[in-house]
């Protein structure tokens, strides 16, 4: 299938980070975060990722499971402790993908179809589960103040101010 067909099949929308998603599982249980907030207590989406579309850099304040699904391998770039950490999600285990990745919460990170060709559909899982309220798209200049180092791979996966 090609990747607007998937689209169209599984109802994906536009996600404000890029790429399309469609929510699949919203868990009926709730349960109060540190912070004091309500949240259910699982949530799961499907994401789709086609040519030279990004996810662009965000955080969000729970732990994200990745599982890769069909199409090309996904590079998920992180950064953690300042540095820049690369993880290849996909089926080719004997290439060093995973079929499955954890994102720590209140991590910066982004993704990209590697070779930016092709599509790559995944789903993700957040528990607590997923809210808006939680997530927080990167302002390109401000995150550059604060990794300086990262400059360049800031700039591919931000929207410019």
């Amino acid at each position: 299938m090609s990747a607007q067909s998937i689209i169209e099949k599984l109802q994906l929308l536009p996600h404000p980070e890029g790429g399309y998603y469609k929510e699949t599982y919203r868990a009926a249980a709730t349960l109060t975060t540190a912070a004091g907030a309500s949240r259910n207590v699982s949530t799961a989406i499907y994401y789709l990722l086609k040519g030279a579309d990004k996810s662009h850099f965000h955080r969000i304040q729970s732990d994200e499971l990745w599982f890769f699904h069909q199409g090309q391998a996904l590079e998920i770039v992180l950064i953690q402790q300042g540095q820049l950490v690369t993880i290849e999600l996909g089926n080719d285990l004997a290439q060093g993908q995973v079929p499955q990745a954890v994102i720590p919460a209140h991590t910066w990170f982004g993704a990209r179809v590697k070779g930016e060709q092709g599509f790559a559909l995944v789903s993700c899982t957040v528990a607590p589960g997923f809210d808006f309220r939680d997530f927080e798209l990167s302002q390109q200049e401000a995150l550059i103040q604060e990794f300086p180092q990262l400059r360049a791979v800031i700039e591919q996966f931000t929207r410019r101010n």
